[in-house]
């Protein structure tokens, strides 16, 4: 075999292994459906985030609105209070979206999710939303993380 090609197979494999669908709650899409949530790397769920560390955050969804935008907005859910959570890039069209978003298309939505070192090591819910053009929610999602 080819050691370039070892080499390609060994990252498809590890990517393979570090990408997997995580478990997700819909908490209100009304303009899309979720397909599958990735976050990479997560071996395990609850993902594991490590302060200091980003990770990919990968959301293939149906639209079943017309849209010219979307907007990203993340929140840490504490205790049962929305905690802001900020994200690099909060233009839906800048994270793998070509705008605007068609009805009846499947989008592959990719953003990165960095942990700050002084994030306080805690057990917490991740809610992650991607709104259209009038608010509403292209998706609207839950997952369980644990900062370490």
């Amino acid at each position: 075999m080819d050691s370039r090609l070892g080499v390609v197979v060994l990252f498809c494999l590890v990517g393979l292994t570090c990408a997997q669908p995580v478990k997700f709650v819909d908490c209100g899409s009304v303009s899309g459906k979720v397909v599958e949530v990735n976050i990479n790397p997560c071996p395990s769920q609850p993902c594991q985030l490590h302060k200091g560390e980003s990770y990919s955050v990968n959301v293939t969804f149906n639209s079943v609105v017309d849209s010219t935008e979307s907007t990203a907005v993340v929140h840490g859910i504490v205790a049962a209070i929305p905690i802001p959570f900020p994200i690099p890039v909060n233009d839906g069209c800048k994270s793998g979206i070509q705008c605007p978003i068609q009805k009846q298309l499947m989008y592959n939505y990719v953003a990165t999710l960095p942990v700050k070192t002084e994030y306080p090591a805690i057990k917490l819910v991740v809610e992650w939303e991607l709104r259209d053009d009038d608010t509403k929610d292209l998706f609207c999602i839950k997952f369980p993380v644990q900062i370490v």
